[in-house]
Parts: structure tokens; C-alpha cells; sequence
């Protein structure tokens, strides 16, 4: 089984507002990340987020773990904690990029069962992106890591482990923080 855990916990200090709630086409920002890894035929979800946000969404059948911290390695290490131990791996997928496309979260699952490695990551250009699977032999290894440390240290740590997987779109790059960030990606 694979899982997908989002993170969404962050206190959007740069967007200036709740950037998971702000309006993205026909939803929100949030609901448009879980829409694309639930259309991908992910196993199970699991959404990281802050009491705050925690209070204003209604996800009925999605695993919800608090994390006031905000942090991403100490939201990562949440929901890893809260998986099910049939998951074999989990996606760790962003959710302030509601822009990635579902055919890129297939391609990285694909790429994990064909391969079983325990490291499958999104590439464009050259640039790793988001969202990135890890296989369940390596979550111990997170789930110790020191809040010192970041999810960046881990995959260069496991860089020679990566399997890449190219996409043709920049999407997998691109999240927003800024109210820049919305105004040029949103969907007209």
C-alpha cells in the first residue's frame, strides 16, 4: 500500500492569510492538493495541519495530525508516525502546490512499484520537486532525526539511493508562498 501524507501545517506568516483555505478554481487550495492524490488512486491520506486550519476544514474519511510546530521535518515525522503499518511507503506531498498534476504523482508511484526503491523523487530540470515517495525501511531514520536538521539533509544524506523520475513540468517546483506566488499560478 501506498499512502500519501500532505503537509499543510505551516502558519502561511509570508502569504499574509490561511493559505490552504484561499480559493483555488471551484476549491481551495488544500482541497485541490487531496483531489490530485486522491485522482492518482493513493491508498490513504493522511493531512498535517495546525489547530487553526484543523478548525476550518471538514475532510470526512481523511486521517487529520496536528502540528502547531509548523515545521516541515516535524510535520513529516507526524504523519509518519500515524501510518498504518500495511503502508509499504508514503508520498510526502506539499499542500501549497495545488497546481501538481495527477499524472506526476502516478509517475512516482509507478516508479516505486516497478522498482521498489526506497527513494523515488520528481525531477525537472535537474531540480528535485515535490511530491517525493520513501519507503517504510527509511522512516525510522526520520522519525530520529533532530529539529536541527532538515528534510533537505535526508535526501542528501540518501542521494546516491534516489531513483529520479523526469517530469516535463515545473509544477513540481512550485508552491505558493507568496501572494505573488498565488496571483501567477492561480487558475483564471
Amino acid at each position: 500500500m501506498i499512502s500519501a501524507i500532505i503537509l499543510a501545517a505551516g502558519k502561511s506568516t509570508r502569504m499574509g492569510q490561511p493559505k490552504m483555505l484561499m480559493p483555488w478554481g471551484r476549491t481551495t487550495v488544500i482541497e485541490k492538493v487531496i483531489e490530485t492524490v486522491q485522482a492518482a488512486e493513493v491508498d490513504e491520506i493522511t493531512l498535517v495541519v495546525n489547530a487553526s486550519l484543523a478548525k476550518e476544514i471538514e475532510l470526512p474519511g481523511m486521517q487529520i495530525v496536528l502540528n502547531d510546530d509548523g515545521e516541515m521535518l516535524s510535520s513529516v515525522q507526524a504523519g509518519l508516525k500515524a501510518q498504518k503499518p500495511s503502508a509499504q511507503a508514503t508520498l510526502i506531498c506539499l499542500g501549497d502546490q495545488p497546481q501538481v498534476e495527477e499524472g506526476s504523482v502516478r509517475s512516482v508511484c509507478a516508479a516505486y512499484r516497478e522498482s521498489k526503491s526506497q527513494l523515488v523523487v520528481l525531477s525537472y530540470q535537474m531540480r528535485r520537486g515535490h511530491p517525493w515517495l520513501i519507503a517504510q525501511e527509511l522512516w525510522d531514520e526520520i522519525l530520529h532525526m533532530r529539529e536541527t536538521e532538515t528534510m533537505r539533509d535526508f535526501l542528501g544524506k540518501h542521494a546516491d539511493e534516489i531513483l529520479y523520475v523526469e517530469c516535463d513540468t515545473a509544477s513540481i517546483l512550485q508552491d505558493l508562498d507568496t501572494p505573488e506566488d498565488y496571483r501567477k499560478f492561480k487558475p483564471t
